[in-house]
């Protein structure tokens, strides 16, 4: 299901890109999306409600699919030659201040699909699982921020996660007692969003990736 849910997630980002999707947007038919994925209708709507519950598409019985009005629109992604380093230079730039916004405007739906990030993303017991719940949880807070305009730069950079070098040097580096200890902080900075501390939040956030920029970056 998380390869179907991948892949819809790429028709949209290519919609966006070139222009035929857009906030608001109908999506095709799920005997369409079957017919184009050819994989099974179930599989299909299983990744449809996973969209709609990070907020990407809103289902209307009898309707349709659509795009809601916080889906990214046109978003270019990442440059293709994006080093590591460059990404954590960003991460490092943004998402604490994400954090503090998160912690002041997020509503009750927000920190409830946060906290599930965070809750499974502590049961992953793989590299690949965590790595899901990680990438969730994280544009999760950003979501939690409610401004379209700083989204679109988050996907931008999130995009840069999608690059091979990147997800090559997360496994290369990745062990279970440091996929413990990401927790340990992603927990601390989900407490902040709930304790609606934006101090709190930032400070969390700014500590967990200068950990993960050393873990990847080799400075210790």
């Amino acid at each position: 299901m998380m390869a179907v849910e991948q892949t819809l997630r790429a028709l949209l980002a290519e919609g966006a890109r070139d222009g035929t999707l857009g906030p608001g947007s109908k999506l095709p038919t799920e005997r369409d999306l079957v017919e184009r994925l050819a994989v099974p209708r179930g599989a299909i709507r299983r990744a449809l409600e996973v969209l709609e519950r990070d907020g990407v598409v809103i289902r209307h019985v009898g309707r349709g699919t659509f795009l809601t009005d916080s889906a990214p629109g046109r978003v270019e992604g990442a440059p293709p030659d994006t080093s590591p380093a460059e990404i954590m230079q960003v991460r490092q730039l943004l998402e604490p201040q994400v954090a503090a916004l998160a912690a002041r405007v997020a509503t009750q739906a927000d920190l409830d699909r946060i906290t599930e990030c965070l809750n499974l993303g502590g049961a992953s017991e793989d590299f690949e699982g965590f790595e899901v719940w990680d990438a969730k949880l994280h544009r999760g807070i950003a979501l939690a921020a409610h401004n379209g305009l700083l989204m679109n730069m988050f996907d931008v950079m999130n995009t840069a996660r999608a690059l091979p070098v990147w997800g090559t040097l997360k496994r290369r580096t990745s062990t279970p007692e440091r996929r413990r200890c990401y927790h340990r902080e992603h927990t601390a900075i989900v407490e902040a969003l709930l304790d609606r501390d934006p101090n709190g939040a930032q400070d969390n956030m700014r500590q967990h990736l200068q950990n993960v920029a050393d873990n990847l970056l080799g400075r210790h």
